[in-house]
């Protein structure tokens, strides 16, 4: 599924696309764009000219200027070792084991596996790094009120000069967005029976979240 998103010139399952996408398994704008606003957080991934790296990033999603802005420890390699080409940035929604059991198939014929349900994006873009109190003290304000809210704590909570130390022990990083490839899989090429049936597979081992985007994801007349 290709469209051209909220990037503009930015393509979502842009050319060159890395991760497979069945056409019951692809996605549209929102729900990708969802996805970043929600989850805020992800696996940068880097190659280096020592290997490839990787960090567990909290982000925050600047869609106007298409880029993902974080920040690293000081002591982290990844931004000291270089980036070669473009980064990946992971991002994981929910996930899911799909018992073949919970299919009404199972009972007709037979011809079932297990299988996993998930939803995913990957972000590829130019990584940026900022050595910068500034640039980073904005970004931490940023992260703190998407995820503390109105009337949380705030940064100008703890003392100025505290402040500035932790500051310095970190970097911001950036990713210019390129292009997004998302993956909604989510028993989408079930029968409605087969779909019924993970729903309830999945409400009864308590996996309330799998169930619900399996209902969202379900085909129109299934």
């Amino acid at each position: 599924m290709r469209s051209g998103w909220i990037f503009g010139e930015a393509t979502l399952l842009g050319e060159g696309g890395g991760v497979y996408v069945p056409g019951h398994f692809a996605v549209g704008d929102d729900a990708v764009r969802e996805l970043l606003v929600r989850r805020g957080v992800g696996d940068l991934i880097t190659a280096t000219g020592a290997g490839v790296v990787a960090t567990f990033l909290p982000f925050v999603f600047d869609e106007e200027a298409r880029v993902l802005r974080g920040h690293l420890a000081r002591n982290n390699e990844q931004w000291k070792s270089g980036v070669v080409g473009e980064g990946l940035l992971i991002v994981h929604g929910s996930d899911s084991y799909v018992s073949p059991s919970w299919y009404a198939t199972k009972a007709e014929h037979g011809r079932v596996v297990p299988t996993w349900n998930y939803v995913t994006a990957h972000v590829y873009g130019k990584v940026r790094f900022h050595d910068d109190p500034v640039w980073v003290g904005r970004v931490v304000r940023e992260l703190t009120e998407r995820h503390e809210g109105a009337g949380g704590w705030s940064v100008d909570d703890a003392p100025a000069g505290f402040v500035e130390g932790q500051l310095r022990a970190v970097v911001g990083v950036e990713v210019v967005v390129s292009r997004v490839e998302g993956k909604w899989k989510l028993s989408q090429n079930r029968s409605g029976a087969d779909i019924d049936g993970v729903v309830a597979g999945l409400r009864g081992v308590g996996d309330v979240v799998g169930a619900e985007e399996v209902e969202r994801a379900r085909p129109v007349g299934k």
